[in-house]
This record gives structure tokens, C-alpha cells and sequence, in this order.
């Protein structure tokens, strides 16, 4: 099935074309935007314009075409705040529909939380929870409070950038006295829900929308030198964002556009997002702020797939990361058989060798993860397949995982066969010293798994070791003499024997038919 949402914002409107697949998730097939500041009018004149309307229907025109060329089954569009506040909304909302045929629902601001809050859950961990979710648009700020188990609190503020640049911020740069100004009204409108979102309890800061995830990106790229390709789950703490925000209130609009990581038509109204951001942080003592990609298209995407095919979430917060990796491999068309021999070989020697390797149980799941994935690539081509895979991990939309994590995910892709992960690869680059330790101590682990079923035949059951003080022996047990197995163990162990400073040799116990089948069972939870 193929659905297509706009989200009609009081900044932009938004299209998403994606294409559903059985197990509730989708895959974008098509973006666009058009930025067109409807908010701005409403904050001045209370309605929308002639002018106005004349935009948003020739806008919504072009993006039905776009959705029609992807033959989409369904178009749900949504208005938020400036159609919301607008005197004529209802009267626009009738005509846009009568010229475009699309229908329009003129959604709360309750309700513009709940769709948002959905698109968080699904693509950013929320670990600790509860979370507290923030969607700073151009006419309103929605908040929301919950965790993988639901919404506890949603609320909508008029507090949205249009709106608050329009009415307080006269100068470019604003002037400190309408930046106080600014701030006051902030936490006027903030303290009146504060008792309430404190009572929630929440102790991390999600935030979504462009202004949030502009702020985000701008403060990595001062700290880190380069600006980050993909911004969700991306953490940054409220010093770097003071630090930023302190440049974005001196710099005149066309200065800021020049900021890295900062989009020129957002210029404008960034002064207004780093007054937001600085005093919901300040009142909830939120010292870091993390942001999801995903908003209220994707909220409603996931609502409408919902009404068709109800979605589960699980109850353990962390399951969205493997569920993402699983949806890109089944996208990938991945050797799943050899894949998850490799992950199952690849824990039971990070298990056997924790004294060892000192990693830690973050690092047991990325090898797991990274072992799913290590073979994605052949689906574009056998020949250099590492480096498809690590096109793949980079650019598959993994939701749950840090910007790291993401970059960790696609060296252990990359290196997988055989080599030293080099500077001109981008993501090992951007790596700091520990995570790039990290990195090899894990890619280490994953090449004697992959070894450990070279031929993908499943011809090695169990996996153990046994220490010495000379050597290290891995233990396994095996169908017939594992002479492949033997062979690429000495190709494949290298890089672990230089890391932990160890020669290491292979003992192969002859298995018959009946234990390995035990083995399945217990694989497939039947023993």
C-alpha cells in the first residue's frame, strides 16, 4: 500500500510518499517541501489572504501530482496552527478541497501532539523515559510527554517561531531589550503547563521540527568540524547551544545562513527557536537536547497504517533498533540464513572472551546489530559488497541509533573482510579515539564469526574457548572437519591477534546429526 501525508504547517508543507510493508513499517519514496510562512499572516492580520490561499492551493495541486506519480492509494492532509487559527481556516480548508480535491482536516493542537509523539517513539530510543517531546513550528509548540508505552500529557502552546518573530522581534539582529521581551512571554506561557509536565517525570528532551533540528546541527558542527548528515537521535548539550545561540542573536539573518549546518530560509526565524529552546530547558533543567528527524507526516503515516494494520510497540525501549535493522535488511534482500549464524557465532565468542575484549553491553548489541548487516550490500553487488553495505547502514534510515553509532555501524560494514579502517573512509574520520577503539575490538570479534561460516552452511555449532597463557583456542563444535572453516579463521583472525596480543588456534569437535539439530531447536526457542 502506498500513502501520502502533508502536513500543512504554518511555516511549510510538507509531502511524504512512502510504501508499507507487512510488519508496519514503511519506506519513503518520495519528499518534497514548500516553504510558504502562513503563520507569519495569521500572527498579523489573524486570517490568511487571498494571496495566501492562492499559494497553498497551487502548492497542494503540485504535491498531488508528485503523490498521483507515485500511485499512491491514499492522501490524508493535515492543517495545523495557522489554518487552526486562522478567522477563515474552515472557509479555506473548504476551498482548498474544492479546487484540489484533496480533503483537508484541521487538526488540534492535542492532537498535532499525539501524531507527533508517535513519529518520536518510532525513531528515536526513549531510554530513559519518560521523554519530553517538543515540536516547535511556525505558529505553535506542541509538547508531549511519554514513553514506549504511550502519551502520558500533550499540549499545545502559541509559541511557535513565525508567530513570536512577527509580534516581538522588530531589529535584525533582535535587539537585547526584544530578546528579554521575547523570553518573558516564553516563560509566561511555559509556567502555566510547567507543574504539569514536571509531574511526568521526564528525564530526557526530545525535540523535532526544522528550528530544533537546525539548532542541533549547527552546534555539532561547531563542536565537531563537520556537519552531520542525518541529525536523529543526535544529542547536544544546552552549553553548546548557548554557545550558538549567543552567535544566531549577533549575526544578521544573511550572516546566519553562512553558520554550518544552518539552512538559509530558516534564518530568519532561529533567534525566536534558540529563545524557546533556552527557556524550556531552563525551566524543565533539561542539560541536553536530542532530536528526532521525524515529525507529524510521519505521525501520520503511522497513524493511517494503523487504522489498516494496527502497529505494536514493545515494551523494551530498545527493541526499535533491532526492528530498523530487520526492516533494512528484508529491504536489502540480505543472506539472512549466514547472517544470523554469523550474530549468533559473534555473541557466543564476545561472551566467551569478556575478560579479554573489556567491552561492554552497548557493544554486544552493535555486534549483533553489525552482524545482521555486515552482508546487506550484496544485494547491490557481490564485488565490493562491504562497501554497499556501509552505503546501505549509513543511508537505510536506522532509527534508535545515535549519528555514532551510525558511523561505528558503518565501519564494522565496511571492514568486515578484510583491511584497516583508513581516514578517507568519512566515517571512521569522523570518529573520536575511544569509539574508534570500540570499533576495532568489535570488528575483530565479527571477522572470526564471519570465518566461522564461510562456506554458509551452518556447519559450526557451539563456540568456546579455552585460555591459555600462550594462546587463545577457540572451541567448536562442527559438522565434518571444518577445513574451510580452518583456513579462513587464519585469514580472518589477524586483527584480533594484534589487538589483545595473543596467537590463537582452532579445535574442531565432531558433531553428529542429532546435536546439531538440538541446536536449532534451541535457536528457534523449540528445546
Amino acid at each position: 500500500m502506498r500513502i501520502a501525508a502533508l502536513d500543512l504547517g504554518s511555516n511549510s508543507f510538507h509531502l511524504l510518499v512512502v510504501e508499507t510493508r507487512p510488519d508496519g513499517s514503511f519506506v519513503p519514496l518520495a519528499r518534497e517541501k514548500e516553504m510558504l510562512r502562513l503563520g507569519d499572516a495569521v500572527a498579523r492580520e489573524g486570517q490568511l489572504s487571498e494571496a495566501a490561499i492562492g499559494a497553498a492551493i497551487d502548492t497542494i495541486r503540485r504535491l498531488k501530482t508528485i503523490a498521483q506519480a507515485q500511485q499512491v492509494d491514499e492522501i490524508v492532509a493535515m492543517a495545523t496552527a495557522a489554518m487552526r487559527q486562522a478567522v477563515n481556516g474552515p472557509e479555506v480548508a473548504e476551498r482548498i478541497e474544492e479546487a484540489t480535491g484533496v480533503a483537508i482536516e484541521v487538526i488540534s493542537g492535542i492532537r498535532e501532539a499525539q501524531l507527533i509523539f508517535e513519529a518520536v517513539r518510532a525513531s528515536v530510543l526513549i531510554d530513559p523515559g519518560p521523554a519530553l517531546c517538543a515540536d516547535l513550528g511556525g505558529g505553535s509548540l506542541e509538547l508531549s510527554v511519554g514513553d514506549r508505552f504511550g502519551l502520558t500529557l500533550a499540549l499545545s502552546l502559541h509559541l511557535g517561531v513565525g508567530r513570536l518573530t512577527s509580534e516581538y522581534l522588530r531589529g535584525d539582529p533582535p535587539t537585547k531589550k526584544d530578546r528579554a521581551r521575547l523570553k518573558d512571554k516564553i516563560s509566561e506561557s511555559l509556567d502555566e503547563v510547567l507543574e504539569d509536565i514536571l509531574a511526568c517525570g521526564p528525564k530526557l528532551l526530545i525535540g523535532t521540527s526544522g528550528t530544533f533540528c537546525a539548532l542541533a546541527r549547527g552546534a555539532a558542527a561547531r563542536r565537531d568540524g563537520i556537519v552531520p548528515p542525518s541529525v536523529n537521535q543526535l544529542t547536544v548539550s544546552v552549553r553548546e547551544l548557548a554557545a550558538l545561540g549567543e552567535i544566531i542573536y549577533e549575526l544578521p539573518s544573511w550572516e546566519r545562513s553562512r553558520l554550518a549546518g544552518i539552512e538559509a530560509r530558516r534564518c530568519e526565524l532561529l533567534p525566536a527557536g534558540v529563545a524557546v529552546t533556552e527557556v524550556l530547558m531552563e525551566l524543565t533543567g533539561m542539560q541536553e537536547l536530542t532530536v528526532s528527524e521525524w515529525g507529524l507526516r510521519e505521525g501520520i503515516i503511522i497513524s493511517t497504517i494503523a487504522k489498516h494494520d494496527r502497529v505494536e510497540f514493545s515494551n523494551d525501549p530498545r527493541a526499535i533498533r533491532r526492528a530498523s535493522v530487520l526492516s533494512l535488511c528484508h529491504r536489502s534482500r540480505w543472506p539472512e540464513t549466514h547472517s544470523r549464524q554469523v550474530a549468533r557465532l559473534a555473541l557466543e565468542l564476545f561472551d566467551s572472551t569478556l575478560g579479554l575484549h573489556e567491552l561492554d553491553g552497548g557493544d554486544r548489541e552493535l555486534l549483533e546489530l553489525a552482524s545482521l548487516l555486515h552482508d546487506i550490500g550484496e544485494h547491490v553487488s557481490h564485488d565490493g559488497h562491504a562497501r554497499h553495505s556501509a552505503y546501505l547502514i549509513e543511508n537505510g534510515g536506522l532509527k534508535g541509533f545515535s549519528p555514532v553509532e551510525i558511523q561505528m555501524l558503518s565501519c564494522l560494514g565496511r571492514y568486515h573482510v578484510r583491511g584497516r579502517p583508513r581516514e578517507s573512509f568519512r566515517a571512521w574520520e569522523t570518529l573520536e579515539p575511544n569509539d574508534r577503539d570500540r570499533v576495532l575490538r568489535i570488528l575483530s570479534l565479527l571477522r572470526i564469526a564471519d570465518g566461522l561460516d564461510a562456506a554458509h552452511d551452518e556447519a559450526i555449532g557451539h563456540v568456546g574457548v579455552e585460555p591459555s597463557r600462550t594462546k587463545l583456542e577457540i572451541v567448536v563444535s562442527a559438522r565434518g572437519d571444518a577445513e574451510l572453516e580452518r583456513w579462513m579463521l587464519q585469514r580472518k583472525v589477524e586483527l584480533f591477534q594484534e589487538l589483545f596480543e595473543v596467537p590463537v588456534s582452532l579445535e574442531v569437535v565432531p558433531t553428529g546429526p542429532e546435536e546439531m539439530q538440538v541446536l536449532a531447536c534451541e535457536e528457534a526457542g523449540l528445546a
